[in-house]
């Protein structure tokens, strides 16, 4: 489909095998908001959908018919407003997808790979909550009779925990406007540099953000890497279930304190390029 000739905005998910993530993403936003979105989705090294990723769909009345594992390949040289990598590896094997307008970082677990309660049930809520956000966000004039679409599916997540975080420590690091926002802002784009988050919070003092990062790399809520003169910033994915879902409803449920932040984000000039950081 040639995005030339279509007034709806494009979504493009990315993930490894495009077997269960990606999948369970293009079926949801396609009944939520597929009126207003283009959607589609590739894997880096595909294969077979996975029969539960099917089942899980089906359980809660989502159409399957028109999904089936594709490679990444296939839209090379396609533009989209929006790629988002759902997996780890998808996206470090590319930061920036060529032609996307903008490209967003979720990191899901592998639902062949949670040892929980119905993983497959679990990821497909924990992604309808981020969809719902992305739609609050990049939607309008979502159709009302979508609502039953966005509620969470009451699943029980009982994820062993990777990493062990006291929860004083990290309550504490929420009090602070910077480190909040900074988390928001993190869980939603997947990856920040120093002078982004300047731009998002419109905050001229980079000490002063150097601080606050600090404290949340102390406190192993946010990790780095380095690259040139960029050192850029996500939610650590080591981090305890319960700790992850703090940040992530803190930021579903409160996007009017970040709204302004994220829009001086898109009107950004020079920001970091990420394309040299392709693999």
């Amino acid at each position: 489909m040639s995005n030339q000739t279509s007034t709806k905005r494009s979504v493009l998910f990315l993930c490894t095998g495009n077997s269960a993530r990606s999948q369970m993403a293009e079926a949801l936003l396609r009944y939520k908001a597929g009126d207003l979105f283009d959607i589609s989705s590739a894997g880096t090294s595909p294969e077979l959908i996975d029969p539960r990723t099917l089942d899980a769909l089906k359980k809660f009345g989502l159409t399957i018919d028109d999904l089936k594992s594709k490679s990444v390949d296939e839209f090379s040289g396609q533009e989209f407003d929006f790629v988002i990598t759902l997996c780890e590896k998808a996206s470090q094997e590319c930061r920036e997808f060529p032609g996307a307008k903008a490209q967003l970082a979720w990191d899901f677990p592998d639902p062949k790979e949670r040892c929980c309660n119905n993983p497959f049930a679990t990821t497909l809520s924990e992604l309808n909550n981020r969809l719902s956000m992305f739609l609050l966000l990049e939607g309008k004039n979502q159709p009302n009779d979508k609502a039953a679409s966005s509620q969470r599916i009451d699943e029980q997540i009982s994820e062993p925990d990777s990493i062990t975080i006291d929860p004083i420590s990290f309550y504490k690091c929420l009090t602070d406007d910077i480190r909040l926002k900074t988390l928001m802002l993190t869980n939603y784009h997947g990856e920040l540099c120093v002078c982004e988050i300047m731009e998002a919070l419109q905050e001229n003092s980079q000490p002063k953000v150097s601080r606050n990062l600090a404290v949340l790399k102390r406190a192993n809520i946010l990790t780095d890497r380095k690259h040139g003169q960029w050192v850029f910033y996500r939610i650590n994915p080591n981090l305890p279930m319960w700790a992850k879902k703090v940040i992530t409803e803190t930021t579903e449920n409160n996007l009017a304190l970040i709204t302004n932040s994220l829009d001086h984000l898109t009107n950004m000039r020079n920001r970091p390029s990420k394309t040299n950081f392709c693999r």
